[in-house]
């Protein structure tokens, strides 16, 4: 099963460090029963473009939680076992928690499959995003208006091999 794992360039170079994600448990995010739902399509490559995206709003959160990480997304896909990712049945219900799993162990990270970053122009939407998803997450239509504003970004795919001159 390909997963989504959302991390900060600073847990990318921690990760490539230690040779893992983790430790464990992981939370990253998947084509579940759920994301099949809320998407309402039978495409995997859609399913798996919305489970990356789900992935890319989860590191943004990460970055406004780390106001000293650099102010770029990043996700890194890693195929696992089906068995090793679950989903929470009840936080399946709510719609933060669409295509959630959780992993139990670290991950070692010659099974990432590809590492995806804001390129450097999203820089500033990022960052100006980071800041209002507070207040966004409290019903501020201005703060939504920009945090969609870092969403507009599309990730760049890079290939495992680029991990040391991504972290740099």
């Amino acid at each position: 099963m390909r997963v989504y794992v959302p991390l900060t360039l600073s847990g990318l170079a921690e990760a490539h460090k230690a040779g893992q994600l983790g430790p464990g448990p992981l939370t990253a995010y998947a084509v579940t029963p759920g994301l099949r739902e809320w998407y309402v399509s039978d495409d995997i490559e859609e399913l798996e473009y919305a489970a990356l995206n789900r992935a890319a709003a989860a590191s943004l959160r990460l970055l406004a939680g780390d106001p000293d990480a650099a102010r770029r997304r990043v996700v890194v896909a890693v195929d696992v076992p089906d068995g090793d990712a679950v989903a929470d049945p009840d936080r399946g219900l709510d719609s933060a928690g669409v295509g959630e799993v959780r992993i139990a162990s670290a991950v070692p990270l010659k099974k990432a499959a590809a590492v995806h970053v804001d390129a450097d122009d999203a820089e500033a939407d990022v960052t100006a995003a980071a800041a209002a998803l507070g207040a966004a997450d409290h019903g501020d239509d201005d703060a939504q208006f920009t945090v969609d504003g870092a969403e507009d970004h599309e990730l760049l795919w890079f290939g495992v091999q680029e991990i040391p001159h991504l972290i740099g």
